[in-house]
């Protein structure tokens, strides 16, 4: 199945240019069954991402933009009463399998937190009753972190339900002509070609899931996410929930690699994107101008990997 992964991929980078780690730690998520936050300057191209991936997966995609007067029902649906005086549930824009919320930290909290429940758990309630959402089901939601006006801030009890937060970046000169090159042919999304289907995807998380975990791999998870919580310059660390998407996530990795087993390699590989929105800095931290990723890096350094993956060697 890993050949339709790649396959995957060389359809999303008809749309995308010059981000490939992104495009893949994108796809790593999905086949982790995680959430994406993508926090970047506008114009960048999280919602072509988002898009493209839908398209090649062929996944039923809904898109909302976030602002300031959407409501909580308009997320998770509302009832009405039919002509038989009955309450009928009108599904909302959360109903699909890849949600694309647009500038998320651009709404209301109440609005945010209509998410939390579908995020976790797959369903949403609405009067009482628990619709479940079609699987498989992502959230992609992009936000601009430059400026604060008429934003709220996504709370840490959210941001810990995404799987894992990137940033595109500007793209390098020589791929920002390939953009502008490419779209005198038209939209690149209208080339990217339907790969796999809903069916194929969740086959895929089967063996990703199926992915062999040796306990000194799993306690090395566990070291990384408790130096976290313990070192002197963050004063909230890595929670349990973390730890359980950096294995999930390092899973797919080994899978996207063609292994069914997991080294410590692919724990590092996605530390950073898992943990850097999970942590918050101390005051002291602020004042002598440390970054979190720099003090990650640091405790992966300081962290002692397992010995199988020395005997590897």
């Amino acid at each position: 199945m890993q050949r339709y992964a790649e396959q995957v991929l060389e359809q999303v980078r008809k749309a995308v240019v010059g981000k490939d780690e992104i495009l893949v730690k994108v796809l790593m998520a999905i086949l982790a069954g995680g959430h994406i936050l993508l926090e970047d300057i506008p114009g960048v191209g999280k919602t072509t991402l988002a898009l493209a991936f839908s398209r090649a997966m062929q996944l039923k995609c809904s898109r909302m933009q976030f602002t300031p007067d959407v409501l909580p029902s308009d997320v998770t649906g509302y009832s009405v009463y039919g002509k038989d005086g009955r309450l009928m549930y009108q599904p909302g824009a959360v109903l699909c399998n890849l949600f694309l919320a647009d500038e998320i930290n651009r709404t209301s909290s109440k609005t945010q937190s209509a998410l939390l429940e579908v995020m976790e758990e797959g369903a949403v309630t609405v009067d009482g009753v628990r619709h479940a959402v079609p699987q498989p089901f992502t959230v992609i939601a992009t936000q601009n972190p430059v400026g604060s006006a008429g934003t709220q801030l996504l709370p840490e009890s959210q941001l810990d339900r995404f799987m894992v937060r990137l940033s595109m970046g500007y793209p390098a000169q020589a791929d920002e002509v390939e953009i502008l090159d490419r779209r005198r042919a038209g939209n690149p999304l209208d080339r990217v070609k339907p790969v796999v289907d809903a069916g194929m995807l969740l086959q895929m998380r089967e063996e990703v899931e199926a992915v062999y975990a040796d306990r000194d791999v799993l306690s090395y998870i566990v070291r990384l996410s408790e130096a976290t919580r313990q070192h002197k310059l963050f004063k909230l660390g890595v929670s349990p929930r973390g730890s359980l998407a950096m294995a999930k996530l390092a899973r797919a990795c080994a899978w996207l690699s063609g292994r069914d087993y997991l080294v410590p390699a692919d724990v590092r590989t996605v530390f950073l994107d898992v943990a850097g929105h999970r942590v918050l800095l101390s005051p002291q931290a602020k004042l002598s101008g440390r970054s979190a990723s720099d003090l990650l890096q640091e405790i992966v350094k300081e962290t002692q990997a397992p010995a199988l993956e020395r005997k590897r060697k």
